[in-house]
């Protein structure tokens, strides 16, 4: 039987773990043996002995997990000092960027690694439990709506006092994937008034059902692939777009940014001009800023002002929600080795024939 193992990842750029003591107990129920580093989740609260106590094996460094496991889980692309330590014909199951990970997974391609990102993940009903976008997504734009209430410095729902009303802040949110969506959910749970755009015509009716309106561009065409995701739109689409953002986004308090094409660079949306249209005290929060942002001004991990309007970004948001990021990351992880195996050989197997195997493989040269 093969083992999986998980080593700490660098805790500055990546507070989510692959492995929970709840996953662990599950790995064992079906006799596939769980190794990690000693101190693996501590800076989560979660102590070695809590691991230990649900079957887990144990080992003072990242090196020893590395030497003894045949599958490797992890959240971020391993370090260049890692690609030596795994072992050749090894599994690595992560959620890995084609894009931006390209020169390590060409190297770990080079070792006979089997990688499986989970990003690759295709859209179908039996993939769900799978899904780490959907999983991680949702917490991103709900965390990221939080944190651009806390910048805007102004309250969000109408409110009736004696001393005047309150008029609700107006939410713009780019994008309506599944970040998109929750960043709508939330900021109508706060008493906001928002509007949404998408390149794909089905966002429409999921906006609406959460009570935001949507903004379509006049005469859009649908640009929405097999699988579900939004692709690249033709330069015709993208002068509409911009001519309806340049008339309703001055008239936004926040806006939430969360557009990306999966495998290349995110699409610029918002431009310089459309930004200094906006009242000073606004906010433009952008998810996709690690991906080269929708926003212009966006920068990783910095709060730029631009006549008065705050535009900010983080590498990785969800390390303010990583325990509840890391429950939904590991049952996610433990899902898709539990489809990885094989009931009659009692072990893990890399069966092509299934879409969900295939899709996710990385097995040549990017």
């Amino acid at each position: 039987m093969k083992s999986i193992g998980s080593v700490k990842e660098d805790p500055v750029l990546e507070k989510r773990v692959s492995i929970t003591p709840e996953t662990v107990k599950k790995f064992t129920s079906i006799n596939i043996p769980v190794l990690i580093e000693k101190n693996y989740a501590v800076h989560l609260g979660i102590f070695d002995e809590e691991y230990k106590n649900n079957g887990a094996v144990l080992y003072n460094s990242a090196k020893e997990v590395f030497e003894k496991a045949e599958i490797i889980l992890k959240v971020n692309c391993p370090k260049s000092s890692e690609i030596n330590l795994i072992k050749d014909f090894s599994i690595l199951i992560g959620q890995f960027d084609q894009l931006l990970d390209k020169e390590i997974i060409n190297k770990l391609i080079k070792k006979k690694i089997n990688i499986f990102s989970l990003n690759l993940l295709p859209r179908i009903a039996r993939a769900q439990s799978m899904d780490v976008l959907s999983s991680q997504a949702n917490l991103a734009g709900y965390k990221a709506v939080i944190d651009s209430v806390g910048e805007f410095e102004k309250a969000i729902p109408m409110m009736m006092t004696a001393a005047g009303t309150v008029t609700p802040a107006k939410v713009l949110v780019i994008g309506a994937g599944v970040a998109g969506l929750q960043a709508i959910a939330t900021a109508k749970r706060l008493g906001g008034i928002v509007s949404a755009t998408d390149v794909r015509v089905a966002a429409k009716e999921q906006v609406e059902s959460l009570g935001g309106k949507f903004l379509s561009v006049e005469g859009e065409e649908n640009l929405e692939t097999k699988g579900g995701y939004a692709k690249e739109a033709g330069e015709n689409f993208k002068k509409k777009q911009e001519e309806l953002l340049k008339n309703s986004i001055k008239k936004h308090d926040i806006v939430i940014c969360t557009a990306l094409i999966p495998g290349k660079k995110a699409p610029k949306i918002i431009s310089e001009d459309m930004v200094k249209s906006m009242k000073p005290g606004s906010v433009i929060y952008d998810l996709a800023v690690a991906q080269g942002g929708n926003s212009a001004y966006s920068e990783v991990d910095k709060v730029n002002v631009v006549n008065g309007v705050k535009v900010l970004g983080a590498k990785n948001i969800l390390n303010n929600l990583a325990v509840t990021a890391s429950n939904l990351y590991a049952k996610n992880l433990f899902n898709f080795v539990n489809n990885l195996y094989d009931n009659k050989k009692k072990d893990i197997s890399i069966n092509v024939e299934d879409e969900i195997i295939s899709k996710t493989l990385i097995s040549k040269e990017l």
